[in-house]
This record gives structure tokens, C-alpha cells and sequence, in this order.
């Protein structure tokens, strides 16, 4: 197998990129996933029918990471027992008497996304099944919540320094690059363009109300009752029709202040285990997935305690809900299996290497390169699916590119490109696990979430390239950020102005 004359060359880019291809023109995610992951399979393997089934089978195995599957079921059975307890409902109730417009929906959930910075897939999934009674209340398209869920997750995450993300960045980071991993996270935050412009752009497009494209459409949609615009068939299995009478609100707060506390807790704790000195080194060096599974354990215990003494729920409906929960994330169970399989496919065609060579042969410390690095980590994310396995391929490469301290401003800068380029990426692909939390998290159809968050990632994106060129001119901070704020901001209004009057006339499209 290994002999194939395809791995490592530019073939390992066709798996993934005709799973994206197949994904925008047949609108079904599953199938092409499996196309993308057989065709790898067939390269990887030298066309050898026998070799490729098994080869199939094998990297699928190895790439399902299973302590994200089981946080994903655990959270499920979280969700159907808010839901089933009528903490959804009463929450729901009471945002409903003190959230009085739909700006205020919006500006809510985009401040609980802010607020749980802590893990992406946590964020992603616990905001939705928190904040979409009340924004279904406001008539906000699924698609709309998928987006704010899914550009207050991944973009907070990159720059919190207590998070899961800094813990994997600063573990990217070579011993000998002359600054410590975290000290270098730390100073990539303000140039971290995308991360910072995406958050500038959910608020903007939330308090002047502007929505282009296909968002529009499905805006529109919602404005007359359809909230979903396609793809409502895959979540009609969970609707509210057993909510218990007797729940309220604290049923829903109370359980979620117990999973931030736990989930916050945990990791402080593995980071200790591991070796830490004080709370910061503990995040840096925490077991994240391990942490999130205890959180929810810890959850579930409390809402048994929390539910049966009032008889909000029975012990027979609280059994219920681990089956009830799997269900409900199968979908993104289904197609996380098939993403990982993909990358897993990618790795094995040496998919890093090849763009390593390419990136390390034509890279030179000129003023673009972080615009260049930007435009590569975009590339390499989307392709894969992945942020994490663009920062391990590219943030050594930076570093060992601006090694030496008259170059160390250009090396954040630089690095702060990929971490910003990984998101954007992530953002704009089909396969990405964190795009597909947030569809799964706001319950939208997945390629409705994917086609309508492309077209808002991708203006923030080409100004990104822009504030990045600016980067390597100035190398000041404060300059770059200020600037491409303001680009952004005039693209933004010029965009409102010329479009304000065309968009009104958007049908439904059954």
C-alpha cells in the first residue's frame, strides 16, 4: 500500500476536494463524504479493489475520535432532558417577557456564545439547544442561528487564552523558537484578523439588521413562518410535544452553569495532573475531551437529582433520553465519522508533507508572507476540514520561517495569520466537525448552514488579506487592526446601501 505512487504528491488534494465539490452540487453531505473517502482509499492503495476496502475500513477506524462521539451523545441526552423536563419551554417563556425584539434574540445568543469560550463543541452545541426556543420565538432562521452559533465558537475560541485552542496552538510551538507557546497565542490575538472581523460583522449585521444573499432568502423565509427553508424533515423527530408542566427556568440555567463550572473545573484539574504549576499552564496542558465527558456525566447526575425529587420527569423518561439524545445526533455523528475518515484519508496520502514542501520551497520572510500564509492555511483548513491540523502543519513552519528575535514580530504576525486562516477555512468547509456542530447545535440543514455562512466568511476574508499585506508593511498592531476594522465596516455599509433596495423582493423557494 504504502508504495503508491499518488501519496505525497498533489493527488492527495482530489479526496477532499470532490467531497466538497459533490457536497454544493448534489446538496447531500453523506454520500459525498463516502465518494471522497472511497476515491482516497483507490489512491492510496494504487486502484487495488481488495487493498482499497480494507484500507477504507482500517482509516475510518483509527480516525473516529471516540471521546468526542460519546461528548456528543451525553450532550444529546443533556438537550432531550431540558427539553422533556419544559426547561426549554420555560426559558423560553421567560426570554420571551424580557427579550422583546428580535435584535435582542440575536445580541443574547451572540453573548452566550461569547461567554462559553471554553471548548468549540460545547459552545456549538449547548448555545443552540439554550437559545433556539427564543430565537425560533423571533422568527431567525435556522440558518441565521447556525451562523452566529458557528462565529461565536471557533473565532472566541482562537482568541481566549483559557480555552481548548490555546492548548493546542501552544503545544504546536517548538521549544527552541524563542518564545514560550502561550507568550506567542498571547501576542497573535490582536493581529488574529478573522476571528476579531467575524465578531465585528455578527454585530454589525445584528444591530443594522442587514442580511445579503442566500441568507436573505432564508431571512426571508422566516419572516413568513419557515424557519428552515429545506431540510426541515431531519429534525421533526425532536419536537417539544412531552415537555413536562412543571418545569422552569432554573431546570435549563442550573444545568448549564453546572456543565461550564464542571467542564472549567475538570481541565484546571487534568492540567494539574499533568504537571502544571499554576492555572494558566493548566489550561495550556489540560485533557479537554476527557474534561468535557466528565462535565457531561456531571450534568446528567445533577439534572437526575435536580428532576425526579419534583417528579418533573420519571426515571423511566430520564433512561429514555440516552436513546432519545443518540438519536438526535446522529446526523452529526454520521457525518463527523465520514470527516475524520476524510482527513484520515488525507494523512495517509501525506496530504501535510506535500503541502509542507510546497509552502517551505517558496516561502521567503518578505512583507506578504502573511497574507500568503493566510491564503494557504484557508486552502489547507477547508480541504481538511480541520483547524487544529493546520496549526500542526503550518505553525512550525512559520516559527522555524521568522526563527531569531529582529524577526519575532513578523513571526506573530505570521502565526497569527494561520490561526486566522485555520478558522476561515474551518468555517467555509462542508467537512469541518466544528460547521457541523453548529448546524447539529441549531438543528439547520447542513449545507443551508455551509452555503449561507460562505458568502458572509468570505467578505471578512478578503479584507483579512488586505489588513495581512498592511501587517507586513507596519508590523503594528494597532494600526493593522484599526484599519482593516474600518475596511471592513465601509464594506459593510457600501454593501447595506447598494443591496437595501434589491433584497425585499426575495420569494420563498419551495
Amino acid at each position: 500500500m504504502d508504495g503508491s505512487m499518488f501519496i505525497g504528491t498533489w493527488w492527495s488534494l482530489v479526496p477532499p476536494l470532490l467531497a466538497i465539490i459533490l457536497a454544493f452540487v448534489t446538496k447531500e453531505v453523506y454520500s459525498s463524504l463516502f465518494i471522497g473517502v472511497a476515491v482516497g482509499a483507490l489512491l492510496y492503495t494504487g486502484f487495488q479493489p481488495w487493498d482499497s476496502f480494507v484500507a477504507f475500513f482500517e482509516i475510518m477506524k483509527n480516525s473516529m475520535n471516540l471521546n468526542i462521539l460519546i461528548f456528543d451523545v451525553l450532550l444529546g441526552m443533556i438537550i432531550v432532558l431540558m427539553s422533556k423536563s419544559g426547561g426549554s419551554a420555560a426559558y423560553g417563556n421567560w426570554a420571551g417577557s424580557k427579550i422583546k425584539t428580535k435584535k435582542s434574540a440575536l445580541l443574547a445568543t451572540t453573548g452566550l456564545g461569547v461567554l462559553i469560550f471554553v471548548d468549540d463543541y460545547f459552545n456549538c452545541l449547548t448555545v443552540g439547544s439554550v437559545m433556539r426556543p427564543v430565537t425560533d420565538r423571533y422568527k431567525v432562521s435556522r440558518a441565521k442561528l447556525a451562523y452566529i452559533i458557528d462565529a461565536t465558537a471557533a473565532p472566541v475560541c482562537i482568541i481566549a487564552p483559557i480555552s481548548s485552542w490555546a492548548a493546542a496552538v501552544n503545544s504546536y510551538v517548538p521549544e527552541d523558537a524563542g518564545i514560550t507557546g502561550f507568550q506567542l497565542f498571547l501576542r497573535t490575538i490582536p493581529y488574529n484578523l478573522y476571528a476579531l472581523l467575524t465578531l465585528a460583522m455578527v454585530l454589525y449585521i445584528i444591530i443594522t439588521g442587514f442580511d445579503f444573499g442566500l441568507m436573505k432568502k432564508h431571512e426571508d423565509n422566516a419572516a413568513r413562518g419557515d424557519l428552515f427553508t429545506t431540510g426541515a424533515e431531519e429534525f421533526e423527530q425532536i419536537k417539544e410535544e412531552t415537555s413536562s408542566s412543571k418545569g422552569r427556568v432554573i431546570d435549563l440555567v442550573l444545568p448549564v452553569a453546572v456543565l461550564i463550572v464542571s467542564a472549567i473545573g475538570a481541565m484546571i484539574y487534568t492540567g494539574f495532573l499533568g504537571g502544571a504549576t499554576d492555572i494558566v499552564t493548566a489550561f495550556s496542558g489540560c485533557d479537554a475531551e476527557t474534561s468535557l465527558i466528565f462535565a457531561t456525566m456531571i450534568t446528567i447526575l445533577f439534572m437526575l437529582v435536580l428532576y425526579l425529587p419534583r417528579k418533573v420527569i420519571t426515571f423511566k423518561g430520564f433512561m429514555n433520553s440516552f436513546v432519545e439524545g443518540f438519536k438526535l445526533m446522529i446526523p452529526a455523528v454520521a457525518i463527523l465519522i465520514f470527516a475524520w475518515s476524510l482527513k484520515g484519508m488525507g494523512d495517509a496520502l501525506q496530504i501535510a508533507d506535500f503541502v509542507r514542501e510546497i509552502v517551505g520551497a517558496n516561502a521567503s520572510a518578505s512583507i506578504l508572507i502573511p497574507a500568503i500564509m493566510f491564503a494557504v492555511a484557508i486552502f489547507l483548513a477547508f480541504s481538511t476540514g480541520t483547524s487544529w491540523g493546520t496549526f500542526a502543519i503550518l505553525v512550525p513552519i512559520v516559527v522555524a520561517m521568522f526563527s531569531g528575535g529582529e524577526n519575532l514580530e513578523m513571526m506573530v504576525i505570521a502565526v497569527s495569520a494561520v490561526l486566522a486562516g485555520a478558522v476561515c477555512g474551518d468555517h467555509v468547509s462542508p467537512i469541518s466537525d466544528t460547521t457541523v456542530m453548529s448546524s447539529a447545535g441549531a438543528q439547520s440543514n447542513h449545507i443551508n448552514h455551509v452555503s449561507t455562512q460562505m458568502q458572509y466568511a468570505v467578505i471578512v476574508a478578503i479584507v483579512c488579506v488586505v489588513g495581512y499585506i498592511i501587517a507586513g508593511f507596519v508590523k503594528v498592531w494597532w494600526i493593522t487592526l484599526g484599519l482593516s476594522m474600518a475596511i471592513l465596516l465601509i464594506v459593510l455599509t457600501f454593501m447595506r446601501k447598494y443591496t437595501g433596495n434589491k433584497t425585499e423582493t426575495v420569494k420563498a423557494d419551495d
